[in-house]
C-alpha cells in the first residue's frame, strides 16, 4: 500500500474512494472511446487505485476463488474486447444487453488483485455512455462495495449470469 498513514479499513475505503473520484474526473475530461483494449483497462484501474496500491493496473499473478487461471487473463480480456466490438457492430442485442454481458465477463475474468467490481462497473458505465450512447446503470441504487442486502442481490444476479440467465442482472442494473 502506498499511503503509510492508513491503519483502519475505513481509512482505506475513504482513500480508495478519493482516488476513484479523481479517476472519474479524469474520465469526464478525457471522454475516452477507445476503451475496449487491455491498455485502457489497465490504465483505468491504475487511475482508480494508483495512489493507494503499488500494483494498481497490474494483473494478478495468483489464482483466486473467482476468475480463471491468472495466466489466462490477457487472452480472456482480448477475447472479451473483440467479442464486445462484434456485439456493438452487429446491433443484434440492445445496448443494455451488451453492457451486462460485458460487465459479467469482466467480473468473471477478475483481472486484478483487488477493485475488480468497482473497476468493472465504471468501465461498463463508460461503455454505455461513450460508445453505446446510453445512460449509466444505476447498479441497484446502492453501495455495492459494502456488505449488505444490495451487494447480496448483485452477487446473486452475477451468479445467475454464470448460468446464462442475464435477466436478473439486466433488471438489477437499472433498478
Amino acid at each position: 500500500m502506498i499511503p503509510e498513514h492508513i491503519t483502519r479499513r475505513q481509512e482505506l475505503d475513504e482513500w480508495e474512494q478519493r482516488n476513484i473520484i479523481d479517476a472519474i474526473s479524469w474520465l469526464q475530461k478525457a471522454r475516452p472511446t477507445d476503451i475496449l483494449n487491455e491498455t485502457f483497462i489497465r490504465k483505468l484501474h491504475q487511475r482508480m487505485f494508483g495512489k493507494v496500491w503499488r500494483w494498481a493496473g497490474t494483473f494478478r499473478t495468483t489464482d483466486k476463488n473467482i476468475g480463471g487461471p491468472w495466466y489466462q487473463i490477457g487472452p480472456r480480456l482480448k477475447n472479451l474486447c473483440e467479442d464486445s466490438k462484434v456485439w456493438i457492430a452487429s446491433g443484434t442485442e440492445s445496448p443494455d444487453e451488451i453492457a451486462v454481458r460485458f460487465h459479467h465477463r469482466l467480473v468473471h475474468i477478475h483481472p486484478f488483485p483487488n477493485g475488480n467490481g468497482r473497476h468493472a462497473r465504471l468501465l461498463t458505465d463508460l461503455l454505455l455512455e461513450n460508445i453505446l450512447a446510453r445512460p449509466r446503470f444505476t447498479w441497484g441504487s446502492a453501495n455495492l462495495t459494502s456488505p449488505g442486502e444490495a451487494r447480496k442481490r448483485y452477487i446473486a444476479t452475477l451468479q445467475a449470469a454464470d448460468n446464462h440467465d442475464y435477466q436478473p442482472l439486466l433488471a438489477f442494473v437499472r433498478s
